[in-house]
């Protein structure tokens, strides 16, 4: 029996700030699977910031958009699946797809933890956030850590873990309301609403020992204002840089970077596969600090595959509180 799927392409090229003239809803039909084949029905997609600069460049016009999803195999004629298997998989921005088995991973959720947990936290943000600080930036207990975009996703995490390491952490953000969950929920030791102060002000009375690590998100003034007050020897681990995304060739401007010479600092971008080698012990870490609350999180949750466009705006908006997903079905 054939299944009909709702999925999102893309139409048009942003320019600049996404618009949902960009985007358009397609219903197509799906066929019963083939031989080694399996049909997936997506129960979450994410919608992350590094999606944006792939819809200026890389993302194909007309044909379903890509991204994390979690899904349920609901018809399988694979050995290697069965119905009922949950995978996490790269084929969000679809209610059903069909897949000879690669590129889906089996997930066996904890039982005592949310599903949704997986898509973040546990997920690929969580992993990035954990790879990023302590093998990129080489963490050492007790250190001085800046955290930009902290209420995010994968900023959230890296800040609690700075905590959970000891470390003084100061972190920015863009409204109050997000600044207080920081503080007081993630016990973070200072914050700064960049939108209520200049951060270059704000960062050196909040961090008045230095910064030893910097975990980057933002770019331009956020960059800069790190890179004055890095003490000698500090480490950038450039996850990515939001506030250029929606600009041509996603440039961001930098006038400090100079300051990385005589302070003999080390800024570098990394990508999780870089850090494969940390993720069983990121599971087991990560699975005891959410069990023991010492790693909290909050969710932006859109119901249905219509609101994926608004999703993706909205996260560029800075509209969400940590991770953005869309739920495609229970």
């Amino acid at each position: 029996m054939a299944t009909e799927s709702r999925e999102i392409h893309l139409v048009q090229r942003p320019q600049g700030m996404p618009t949902p003239a960009d985007f358009a809803e397609v219903t197509i039909t799906l066929a019963d699977p083939g031989e080694g084949e399996v049909l997936v029905r997506n129960l979450y997609m994410s919608v992350d910031p590094a999606m944006r600069p792939r819809l200026s460049v890389g993302q194909a016009l007309n044909e379903a958009m890509g991204g994390g999803a979690l899904g349920r195999v609901v018809k399988s004629r694979n050995p290697a699946f069965a119905e009922g298997d949950l995978v996490n998989n790269r084929f969000g921005f679809r209610e059903y797809f069909l897949s000879d088995g690669k590129g889906l991973n089996k997930l066996n959720p904890d039982p005592a933890l949310p599903l949704t947990v997986h898509m973040h936290a546990l997920g690929g943000t969580g992993f990035t956030a954990y790879g990023g600080l302590l093998h990129i930036g080489a963490l050492k207990d007790g250190e001085q850590v800046f955290v930009s975009t902290a209420a995010g996703a994968v900023g959230s995490v890296a800040a609690q873990i700075a905590k959970i390491k000891g470390c003084y952490v100061v972190g920015s953000t863009g409204s109050d309301d997000k600044a207080a969950w920081l503080k007081d929920d993630c016990g973070l030791d200072a914050v700064i609403n960049y939108k209520k102060e200049p951060i270059g002000k704000a960062l050196r009375a909040a961090a008045p020992k230095g910064i030893d690590v910097y975990f980057e998100n933002v770019g331009g003034d956020h960059l800069d204002a790190a890179l004055a007050n890095m003490n000698t020897l500090g480490r950038i681990a450039v996850c990515g840089m939001i506030s250029g995304y929606n600009n041509d060739g996603a440039r961001t401007e930098v006038r400090n970077l100079s300051n990385i010479i005589y302070g003999r600092i080390n800024l570098r971008g990394f990508v999780a596969t870089d850090f494969m080698h940390l993720y069983d012990q990121f599971r087991a870490d990560m699975t005891g600090w959410l069990k023991d609350g010492k790693v909290k999180y909050q969710e932006t949750v859109l119901d249905g595959i219509a609101n994926a466009p608004a999703a993706m705006i909205g996260l560029m908006n800075g509209l969400n509180s940590g991770k953005m997903l869309v739920k495609l079905a229970d």
